[in-house]
């Protein structure tokens, strides 16, 4: 862009009088964005001519643009020069240094030389040289977050972002922005977390770091101790406690859980009460004046100690002492004295006589008012008749011999035995196995008496009661029972009511397998009952035979007051064995999950029989843990046994669930159909039973089981038969309406309650039935199931009966039986159990899966990780949701490339292809 000397310079300069010239402006750096020319310019006064030298070499004179002006103080020439450097000029230059240029000025005493001003192409690298790190710290502790701006012309200047918020070091001094273009927080603060964000920018463009996360958090420290409790033992040897909780401060984002126990026991001793005794009596003291002696004794032979009972009885004693021969009042002693007392034996006998007159009237006229009473409601019928209004006799076909359900009817009842049953129309468990004897005898009864309450009673919703007076077989109905049993027969058609634990004798449901170091999975089909042996809870080349079972007898657990069975009573074994890491016993409930409703307690049968409490749902403790999900609670346990959950109702608003089903099948009578309609437990094992006997009895289910939530709040429940097709189908009169106490179904104890409608069709062509089945709780809820069947076997439709049908698995050993592939565990494992600055990862692990609850148990644990991953795979073993698990392990703030690296080293294991499919 030069040229020689020659053609650059003038031919002649002009000569003038003056002095050197001076510049004004000279030119400046400047940088070319992308492909726009800059401009430079210089000015100088006196100045007859300038030009500019570019890298050494002028420019033509051609690329000047000259202007010349004058000074009107000075009159002296004032001139200015202008040229364009374009990027394409810099880019071909290629020289020790940066492109530059000056002006020289001419006058005629000589030149003057401007200053050099480089000309360089600007730019802004896309990447930063260091990004800014996520960091995490405990409060109060310093941040120091590093930011490396990418390269550029010229150098780009650095501005900090919080969550998108420009950050003013002014207005903060806990703040320093200057260092070197780090962010420096002296001090962490709560308010200090967040995603912060370096940004640089010169005249070319801006760039964005990547976004660091800083998390100021708050590790857990304990309260102080509470006071000791009381010693637990009135007598003897016992124990107190005293608690702490992990709230000063409570852990926050993610802090460390504390240290150490939350509760604390130590042994005390309580002084036995001893209650006082007499010693013996004292010598008998001199005859007094008034004719009697005295003797005393004291509390003293040991005297009361400890919170003792004081001795029972007089400590002082007198008696006449002589023999009555002593004058009072010119009477001996001993006449004043017999008068007393008969005066005070009259006054006894005619209050006595008195006393008993008034409650013999009393009597009478209540017996009376009862009479009249009695006698406005219902109307006496003394004929078999009677049976119409709910109760009449069973006609059986002969069917296999052997089968309990065997009525005889040939044989003739002994009619010396009588009987009255009286209650609500729906009894729970009439058909006792005490009854169900091939012996027993149900015909037609002609010494019958039936009491009815009118229609319009049944519509109010009151309480049917019928009176059954009747003369049965000695055998029949064992003394002291006060359960009714009401019978279906072809021509007469009424409520039965029938126990289906009765029905037909099973032992207890159970499961069994050998199980060795790898663990597995032992399930109770189709129960909602399995038992999980994590890997590692047996010892290495060991063996034993685990079992599962459910309790179907009677129960040896009697809950105390409202208190109710929740769930089945279930036992695990052996009993003997003790495993090295704990395992995880489900156990399905019917409680509707509320703490301010429910208080859940976990408990143990003893070897003696009894039953102890292990622990509250929401107690915290190290022994055990429980976690109670909607429909099922998730126990960890150390020892084998037999367990069963107790619900203890806190308010009316506790609800119990109840599935409500209905069966159907033809009678003994082709034109009869019986509807049996049961309200049991919302539990797998609960309805397991009911589908059990109901097959022994022919029956279908004809509609889609359905949720009733019954509350704590002493209401009955009433089951009705509504929208029977007329001109089809009928009922009796006074049986399409049924109540049922409420004490008799909250305190049912895991017995089904089981009510049955027989309906009669005119015609055996009707072969369809539609009705609805209506089942509510009085002020409470109600349930509707609409009928619509087919009465032929051949034409109905089969309804599911389990949404989860595990009887194919009941135990699985090994690998197989776990969701998550060993090896995965594993890196798991070793990844959140691993200790770090915050604390120990494992507790963000459990949060994640919503377990926030008594995390010193797991504190506690060899591996934590590995405890609460047993209990995501008992949670989820039906649906095994792997997608859950994965995002939950995002969540938690590691590097994604850690978890990939987990997952693609696996790539190569069987197993591992269904966890990357869903989602692991």
């Amino acid at each position: 862009s030069g040229n020689d000397n020659s053609e650059a310079l003038p031919e002649s300069i002009p000569s003038a009088p003056g002095t050197l010239p001076h510049f004004m402006e000279e030119p400046d750096d400047a940088y070319i964005i992308k492909s726009n020319p800059i401009v430079l310019r210089c000015k100088a006064m006196p100045a007859m001519q300038i030009f500019f030298k570019c890298n050494g070499e002028w420019v033509h004179q051609n690329e000047h643009v000259s202007e010349e002006s004058m000074d009107e103080t000075t009159g002296l020439k004032i001139r200015e020069v202008f040229i364009n450097v374009t990027r394409q000029q810099v880019e071909d230059f290629h020289g020790p240094e940066d492109y530059w240029c000056q002006c020289v000025a001419w006058s005629h005493l000589g030149t003057s030389k401007s200053r050099k001003a480089s000309v360089r192409i600007a730019y802004l690298r896309k990447n930063f040289e260091q990004d800014p790190q996520g960091k995490e710290v405990p409060i109060e502790g310093m941040i120091v977050l590093h930011c490396r701006p990418p390269e550029g012309v010229p150098a780009a200047e650095v501005e900090w972002l919080k969550n998108e918020e420009p950050i003013d070091s002014n207005l903060d001094e806990n703040i320093d922005t200057r260092a070197d273009h780090n962010l420096i927080i002296r001090q962490a603060r709560l308010s200090d977390s967040g995603n912060y964000t370096c940004m640089a920018a010169n005249i070319v463009a801006k760039r964005r770091s990547m976004s660091a996360t800083v998390v100021v958090y708050v590790n857990g420290g304990w309260s102080s101790w509470t006071e000791w409790s009381n010693c637990n033992a009135r007598c003897g040897r016992g124990w107190q406690k005293r608690s702490r909780t992990c709230t000063n401060p409570a852990p926050l984002n993610g802090g460390a859980f504390c240290e150490g126990m939350s509760v604390q026991k130590i042994t005390c001793t309580s002084l036995c009460p001893v209650d006082g005794s007499w010693e013996v009596w004292s010598e008998w003291s001199v005859c007094s004046p008034e004719c009697e002696h005295l003797r005393v004794r004291e509390c003293i032979a040991p005297p009361p100690r400890n919170g003792g009972k004081y001795c029972e009885g007089l400590s002082q004693e007198s008696e006449n002492c002589t023999e009555g021969l002593c004058i009072q009042d010119k009477k001996p002693l001993h006449e004043i004295k017999s008068q007393n007392i008969e005066n005070a034996s009259d006054i006894a006998l005619y209050s006595g006589l008195g006393a008993a007159v008034i409650a013999v009237a009393v009597l009478v006229v209540g017996v009376t008012l009862y009479r009249r009473s009695q006698s406005e409601y219902g109307v006496d019928v003394i004929d078999s008749s009677a049976l119409t209004g709910g109760f009449q006799t069973f006609n059986f076909k002969t069917v296999r011999q052997g089968n309990s359900l065997l009525l005889n009817s040939s044989m003739q009842p002994d009619l010396t035995v009588s009987r009255t049953y009286s209650g609500p129309i729906c009894l729970q468990d009439p058909m006792d196995k005490e009854l169900m004897t091939e012996s027993s005898l149900f015909n037609p009864l002609s010494d019958i008496k039936v009491k009815v309450q009118s229609s319009f009673m049944v519509s109010l919703g009151v309480t049917e009661r019928a009176e059954y007076h009747g003369k049965a077989h000695s055998g029949t109905f064992p003394h002291g029972n006060n359960r009714g049993f009401g019978t279906i027969q072809a021509r007469n058609k009424a409520t039965y009511i029938q126990n289906l634990s009765s029905i037909s004798t099973r032992s207890e449901l159970k499961t069994t397998a050998i199980f060795g170091h790898l663990g597995g999975r032992l399930v109770v089909p189709n129960t909602g009952v399995s038992l999980l042996i994590p890997h590692g809870a047996i010892p290495e080349e060991s063996s034993w035979e685990i079992y599962l079972a459910i309790n179907q007898r009677e129960s040896s657990l009697q809950p105390e007051g409202t208190d109710v069975l929740l769930g089945p009573e279930v036992t695990c074994g052996p009993s003997d064995a003790s495993v090295s890491t704990p395992f995880a016993l489900t156990i399905p409930h019917c409680a509707e999950v509320n703490s301010e409703h429910w208080n859940i307690h976990l408990k143990k049968r003893t070897q003696q029989g009894k039953w102890e409490e292990v622990m509250s749902v929401e107690e915290e403790t190290t022994s055990c843990y429980c976690l109670l999900d909607p429909y099922a609670c998730h126990i960890l346990l150390n020892s084998f046994g037999t367990y069963a959950l107790i619900g203890e109702p806190i308010s009316d608003c506790a609800v119990r669930q109840l599935k409500v089903a209905v069966f159907g099948c033809l009678s003994c009578n082709s034109l009869d159909y019986n509807l049996r309609v049961y309200c049991m437990d919302n539990t797998p094992c609960a309805f397991q039973e009911v589908v059990l006997d109901e097959r022994l009895q022919g029956g279908q289910l004809l509609e889609e089981p359905k949720l009733l939530y019954f509350k704590g709040n002493t209401f009955s429940l009433q089951i009705s038969v509504l929208d029977i097709p007329p001109f089809l189908w009928r009922i009796k009169p006074f049986t399409a309406c049924q109540e049922v106490p409420f004490s008799r179904v909250w305190c049912s104890n895991q017995k089904p309650l089981h009510c049955a409608f027989s309906l009669e069709r005119y015609t055996p062509a009707t072969t369809q039935l539609s009705c609805k089945i209506c089942v509510r709780q009085v002020k409470g809820h109600e349930q509707i199931l609409q009928i619509q069947t087919s009465i032929l076997e051949s034409e109905r439709e089969s309804i599911t009966f389990f949404a989860h049908d595990d009887s194919n698995f009941p135990a699985q050993m090994g690998a197989k039986a776990f969701k998550i592939p060993y090896s995965i565990r594993q890196r798991i494992c070793a990844t959140f159990d691993t200790p770090n600055a915050k604390g120990k990862d494992w507790q963000m692990l459990a949060q994640k899966n919503c377990i926030s609850r008594n995390l010193s148990y797991f504190a506690t644990q060899n591996s934590p990780s590995a405890v609460i991953l047993d209990l995501w795979e008992a949670r989820h073993q039906h649906d095994g949701d792997l997608d859950s698990l994965a995002c939950a392990l995002e969540e938690i703030g590691r590097t994604h490339s850690k978890i990939s690296d987990i997952t693609e080293t696996e790539i190569e294991e069987p197993d591992f292809n269904y966890s990357r499919q869903n989602g692991l």
